[in-house]
């Protein structure tokens, strides 16, 4: 998992590549319920980076983007949103892999 430091270096995985950009919180329980499974669902979907997007460091991104729930995902491909799992739902491993395997 990838963790942007600032704007410039998140921008930089919007604009080339296969990426799926995992919006979250640390107050935020059902992105840690999600989180330990997240390892084993990166192995597999290697053609895709993931990108962890704190959603308070980041809310002008959130917002932007129309992410009002999290943990949430949007995969985006050389600058263009190919797939979003975006609510407050908690999501289990089958949910996103299934929806990962949708947008391939």
């Amino acid at each position: 998992m990838i963790i942007p430091k600032n704007i410039e270096e998140l921008a930089t995985y919007v604009e080339k590549g296969k990426n799926v950009f995992f919006f979250t919180a640390d107050w935020c329980g059902d992105c840690r319920y999600i989180k330990p499974q997240l390892p084993e669902i990166e192995a597999d979907f290697p053609n895709y980076q993931f990108i962890e997007v704190d959603r308070d460091k980041f809310m002008d991104v959130a917002v932007e983007w129309s992410i009002f729930g999290i943990p949430s995902l949007v995969v985006i491909e050389d600058g263009k949103e190919r797939g979003r799992l975006v609510n407050k739902d908690r999501k289990t491993k089958e949910e996103i892999e299934a929806f990962l395997t949708s947008v391939q």
